[in-house]
């Protein structure tokens, strides 16, 4: 059985901001967020294996996904100075990964064969191998939730944790699958 009031702890000592379990029987996958990514609006679709197409179909996301029961979900908040702060919006960014890895490898003993699902693209790696050669790390990449296909809105929503914390602020989300 997981221990939330144990990981809520681990999470904050880690630095993010917030931390909520995840009933992964709400996770949904959406072709409309998958889409999102064949619109190329971040420009990594097709440049990385994490993202699509070299994370898998959204088929094969769900499957991975419905292996497990129990999560958590994680979350770095960030204060702007204004709707344009682009520099604290990527030093946010910046922090949740940090975090995300510093969690991944605490969680790891516990967890081995967990999912983590993160923020934005795998950044593992300074140049990734796709699609000429296979993952260089295989075991520590990472998807985003939009890759898999979540509408992290809604997957917070139906975990009653809050995604929009006021104006003037940006929230990066990732998960970890556990069970």
């Amino acid at each position: 059985m997981i221990d939330y009031k144990e990981l809520k702890v681990i999470g904050k000592q880690t630095g993010f901001t917030h931390i909520a379990p995840l009933d992964c029987s709400t996770i949904q996958l959406l072709p409309e967020v998958r889409q999102m990514c064949a619109n190329n609006t971040c420009h990594m679709y097709g440049k990385n294996w994490s993202c699509p197409p070299g994370c898998g179909t959204l088929e094969e996301c769900e499957a991975r996904v419905r292996q497990y029961t129990y999560g958590i979900l994680v979350q770095t908040v960030g204060n702007l100075e204004d709707s344009m702060d682009v520099e604290t919006m990527m030093e946010t960014e910046a922090e949740h990964k940090k975090h995300f890895f510093a969690l991944e490898e605490q969680l790891r003993a516990k967890y081995p064969s967990m999912l983590p699902i993160g923020a934005g693209c795998c950044t593992r790696c300074k140049e990734c191998t796709y699609p000429d050669n296979p993952c260089r790390f295989p075991d520590k990449t990472f998807a985003s939730m939009e890759a898999y296909g979540m509408l992290v809105t809604q997957v917070c929503q139906d975990n009653n944790l809050t995604y929009y914390y006021g104006p003037c602020t940006i929230t990066y989300t990732s998960c970890f699958l556990l069970e």
